[in-house]
């Protein structure tokens, strides 16, 4: 049963027993997230228009805050996310309710139906997608990957060259996936794939993260 955690930034996050695993950093769920997939991802993006696939729409947090960071960019954002296993209405609700990070957005975002593309404003569009990583088929390419599956350790299945390889074909030229794993596996697989890989400092309480670019070659992404 998911049990709800109060980080140290004091934002919510959730906590799986089974797989012994949190959602977001303990360290702080909302640090976590704008220093992975918004600085180091979506402030990269110079463009107009975006396409964003996030791997693991989990809590929400990551549309949310891309959301709230659009309002000052000013992009036009189509955000496709996928996950697997859903929230159920109880914690969607008891995150809402303890997510100081717009909660009108939070709520409106988990409560848009599945597989349907919403507009929720005039320059941001999302579709949330129930599915698995391994049965998932873009159909579309995609500016900016925010890759927040659980960790390699835990599903291991979902970090190699093969699926890394499906996101590699879904994005456009100099394209950015960004993640929190900074393992030498998990950059190893990246850049089987095709991706240049660049090694960056990591959020609280990590020393690193990743950033990969799909680049024919560069000397400066290759760590």
């Amino acid at each position: 049963m998911l049990k709800k955690i109060i980080t140290a930034d004091n934002s919510p996050t959730l906590y799986v027993p089974e797989l012994d695993e949190h959602y977001h950093s303990v360290n702080g769920a909302l640090q976590e997230s704008i220093h992975i997939f918004i600085n180091a991802g979506l402030k990269h993006i110079q463009k107009e228009k975006i396409n964003i696939l996030e791997v693991g729409f989990g809590t929400g947090l990551n549309a949310v805050l891309t959301f709230s960071e659009n309002k000052k960019l000013k992009k036009n954002i189509n955000y496709e996310t996928i996950e697997k296993y859903p929230l159920s209405a109880d914690i969607i609700e008891d995150l809402i309710n303890n997510n100081f990070t717009e909660p009108e957005i939070t709520e409106q975002i988990h409560k848009i139906p599945w597989e349907q593309e919403v507009k929720i404003s005039d320059n941001f569009c999302i579709k949330k997608i129930k599915t698995d990583l391994k049965k998932y088929t873009p159909e579309k390419l995609f500016d900016l990957i925010y890759f927040d599956a659980f960790a390699p350790e835990k599903q291991p299945e979902l970090w190699t060259e093969k699926i890394f390889k499906k996101i590699y074909d879904a994005t456009k030229q100099n394209g950015i996936l960004v993640t929190y794993s900074a393992k030498g596996t998990v950059k190893q697989a990246l850049r089987a794939a095709g991706f240049s890989v660049k090694r960056l400092p990591g959020p609280k309480g990590k020393r690193h993260m990743v950033q990969a670019v799909k680049i024919i070659s560069s000397d400066n992404f290759q760590v």
